[in-house]
């Protein structure tokens, strides 16, 4: 499943700028606000659910070269942060949803 497939599926604001999401296949998924338990346990290609939407977790996400960040609960990062996220290519989405609703669905989506 692709980046796009989710997007669409989950309907999920881009926040960054465009790429072609149907060519990044995402290896499964990480959910926690504690950037060191990112740090930890999220690895290479994961999408990464978080409510946080500061400027770190850019850093982080592009540390772990994670395949998007998902920004739930209609929390959203400032300017500063999305400039940031296009220069090193981290790919923000948000949605209104929880994270517990975001991850259910990913599961029921087979992104394990």
């Amino acid at each position: 499943m692709n980046l796009q497939t989710i997007i669409d599926k989950l309907q999920l604001n881009v926040l960054t700028g465009p790429r072609d999401f149907s060519s990044i296949t995402p290896k499964g998924g990480y959910t926690s606000d504690l950037l060191s338990c990112v740090m930890a346990g999220a690895k290479q290609g994961n999408i990464w659910v978080t409510l946080q939407a500061h400027m770190n977790i850019v850093a982080v996400a592009a540390m772990l070269e994670v395949a998007a960040v998902i920004i739930t609960e209609n929390a959203q990062p400032d300017e500063a942060a999305i400039a940031k996220a296009n220069e090193q290519g981290v790919i923000l989405l948000s949605t209104p949803k929880a994270s517990y609703e975001i991850c259910g669905a990913l599961w029921d989506m087979n992104l394990r």
